[in-house]
């Protein structure tokens, strides 16, 4: 294959639009649902990876920034949203809502799972 544009894009390797997803995680005891949007990861991720590392950044957080957008592709959080550093009174985001958001960028990405 040539590496043209309409080959790449023929075999499908650009990352497209978002995919829309229902999560549930505990707050207070109680279950509480999203509708969410993920960004399958991309050069946008790879760059936040990079950008997180050289500056002793947390990975993960950038991670769940890069990834988890509204349905036009629009970040929804920033790293430091996530950390809590946004908004000291707000703190950083709850444990079980960030499992629930790594585990369906995993599912979306396809991670953790072997190909056979």
């Amino acid at each position: 294959m040539e590496l043209t544009i309409n080959n790449l894009q023929s075999v499908g390797a650009f990352t497209g639009a978002p995919v829309e997803r229902e999560i549930t995680w505990k707050h207070n005891g109680e279950d509480v649902s999203a509708t969410v949007h993920v960004r399958q990861m991309s050069y946008h991720s790879a760059i936040s990876d990079i950008k997180a590392s050289s500056v002793n950044g947390d990975v993960i957080a950038g991670r769940i920034a890069s990834c988890i957008c509204d349905k036009e592709g629009n970040a929804v959080f920033t790293p430091e949203d996530i950390i809590g550093t946004a908004d000291p009174d707000r703190g950083p985001l709850d444990r079980n809502l960030t499992m629930a958001l790594l585990d369906v960028i995993g599912e979306v990405n396809g991670l953790g799972k072997s190909k056979s």
